[in-house]
């Protein structure tokens, strides 16, 4: 069960580093006036709650898995995106 835990952590993590460099690079994009601000928050507004989804999960399993120290380095960024998350006007 340990196994399972880590290697659905492992490829949600590397889901949610892509995400965040999606994000780097349609940021960038608006700098250099590629595209217009609505349609950079339109790209990165659909983004916001599969991320908050996939934290929270991998937070929740840590928790569940009585993996105390990992559950605590997630826990403030979990907050932060569940923060974010209620804020959008998605």
């Amino acid at each position: 069960m340990e196994a399972v835990v880590f290697v659905f952590s492992l490829l949600d993590c590397c889901a949610l580093i892509f995400l965040s460099v999606y994000f780097i690079i349609t940021l960038s994009d608006l700098e250099c006036d590629y595209i217009n601000a609505r349609s950079c928050c339109s790209k990165l507004n659909k983004w916001v709650l599969p991320e908050l989804v996939g934290h929270t999960i991998v937070t929740v399993l840590m928790l569940i898995s009585l993996h105390w120290f990992i559950f605590l380095l997630n826990l403030p960024v979990a907050t932060w995106n569940i923060y974010r998350g209620s804020k959008c006007p998605c």
